[in-house]
């Protein structure tokens, strides 16, 4: 399998002048072969093919005076620019067709030298490498300082240099690696998502939901405040706009630096662990939605996934519909839990658990179901036999709904400060 292993470069005043060089070259070429594409078919002409393309946007373009400049930088930076609008295409058509799952996506659009994130990507064609001493050698940059925080595992077959909208310089490289299986344990567990809590497991643990973005907003209010008041277009506009950057920048590396300790802890305490297919996306649309991208559960979801793959584990995916939060995890009775309702208390039998608690049970029992009924390796697990739940029965109820549409069951709706 193949992962990206990314790392902070330190380039030199020289070097961000050739990377500013070359972020530029390729943002020109990808414009120029967007540009000549819809012009084709604007005008009934057939699709340009890549050949065609490389031909008039760079190696015809050098030969002129008003893109004589592209000789300056690697061509294999102009040959992945290239490669980039093919594969916005490929999307766009893939999308329009069916072929592609997600959400629809629409035509390629051009890049601005106001983006505040560019990036060029090297091969190995263009025989980037990295020295004895640690640099990365990059073609007409020079050997750029990286600082690692761990080995690569195998070499790589390409390397991304990306700048961000705090001008930070990242190196990003895709190696090869082979699964790393650990030894198998008899432990499982189920995981509510929610808010109030970011997770609560199927044995009582609660985690914390840190709120990083609530945490910095007072501090993020203040820069914001001051950048509107900075004139459009003037340097001072510019700092306080790479300040407010900045600051966003430590919230989504302290939010991603938690997701990915969770993420190991579970996967090394547990053979098979059992999580919600939540529709973010939906609940992103409602008045949590700053609380909702705040949590970051499509980032841990997919972490557990890769994770899971590398090192044995397994990840079970329940339906989003499946009524966790309203069905009792010793009888499988189905009743209403309004969200200001923090306990569940069974109208059939004497249980009385926290509902995210609860919930985590629920979620870890129908993926020990859906295992079994894949006929897949699961676990030996310990403990007494439990009753069927409605959804193994064939009666799953309908999902209750709040405002706006949006699904109750998704997560758990506590407090969203």
């Amino acid at each position: 399998m193949q992962l990206r292993y990314s790392f902070r470069v330190y380039p030199t005043p020289g070097q961000r002048r050739a990377l500013a060089r070359a972020f530029g070259c390729a943002r020109v070429v990808f414009d120029d072969a967007l540009r000549l594409r819809n012009d084709s078919y604007e005008n009934g002409l057939p699709f340009v093919t890549d050949a065609e393309l490389s031909v008039r946007v760079i190696t015809q373009a050098k030969k002129t005076s008003q893109r004589a400049w592209l000789a300056e930088v690697s061509a294999v930076v102009l040959q992945q620019a290239l490669a980039d609008c093919t594969t916005a295409f490929r999307n766009w058509f893939d999308s329009l067709s069916g072929r592609r799952k997600g959400p629809k996506l629409g035509p390629p659009r051009f890049r601005s030298r106001k983006d505040h994130r560019q990036a060029i990507r090297f091969t190995k064609n263009s025989r980037f490498a990295i020295t004895p001493d640690g640099r990365l050698r990059l073609p007409k940059i020079g050997d750029v300082a990286v600082r690692w925080s761990r080995s690569l595992p195998s070499e790589p077959s390409s390397v991304t240099v990306i700048k961000d909208a705090a001008d930070r310089y990242f190196a990003s490289f895709v190696v090869e690696t082979t699964p790393r299986p650990v030894p198998g344990i008899n432990t499982d567990t189920g995981i509510d998502l929610g808010l109030g809590h970011f997770a609560v497991l199927s044995d009582g643990t609660k985690i914390d939901s840190a709120r990083f973005l609530r945490r910095a907003e007072k501090k993020l209010k203040r820069l914001q405040k001051a950048l509107s008041r900075k004139q459009k277009g003037s340097n001072n506009r510019a700092k306080a706009r790479t300040q407010v950057a900045r600051q966003h920048a430590k919230v989504a590396d302290a939010r991603r630096e938690f997701c990915h300790q969770l993420s190991t802890t579970l996967i090394r305490d547990n053979q098979a662990i059992y999580v919600e297919h939540l529709a973010v996306a939906g609940l992103a649309r409602t008045m949590l939605a700053k609380s909702v991208h705040d949590a970051g559960w499509s980032m841990f979801i997919a972490m557990l996934t890769y994770k899971a793959a590398l090192y044995g584990r397994a990840i079970i995916k329940v339906d989003r519909w499946f009524a966790s939060t309203r069905t009792c995890s010793a009888c499988g009775h189905v009743q209403d839990m309004p969200l200001g309702v923090r306990v569940f208390d069974c109208r059939r039998c004497p249980l009385v658990m926290d509902r995210d608690i609860n919930a985590a049970i629920n979620i870890r029992d129908e993926g020990r179901r859906i295992v079994a009924a894949g006929r897949k390796p699961a676990p030996e697990m310990g403990g007494k036999r439990r009753l069927k739940t409605p959804v193994e029965t064939g009666k799953t109820p309908k999902p209750t709904r709040g405002r706006r549409g949006t699904v109750v069951e998704a997560g758990s709706h506590g407090s969203a400060a």
